[in-house]
């Protein structure tokens, strides 16, 4: 299992960092620092995802990872 920390960038549509973690626990200890680091950006998105691995997190998640015009290719 991965857990992946995002802090996404919603209004750029940019992701700012990504921190993969082998330990839940770890990851959102990494999420809490996180969310006090940007909490007055309220376009900044931090959230801890958990998939099998980081090629599933691609298929559900693929907003945060791949910039608007792969995304676009994707649906074409």
């Amino acid at each position: 299992m991965t857990n992946v920390l995002v802090v996404y960038d919603r209004s750029a549509g940019h992701l700012l960092h990504e921190q993969e973690y082998e330990r839940r626990r770890d990851a959102f200890i990494a999420r809490f620092e996180a969310e006090k680091r940007y909490r007055d950006h309220a376009n900044i998105e931090v959230v801890v995802l958990s998939a099998r691995s980081r090629a599933d997190l691609l298929q559900t998640h693929a907003r945060y990872f791949l910039s608007l015009d792969e995304l676009a290719a994707r649906m074409a």
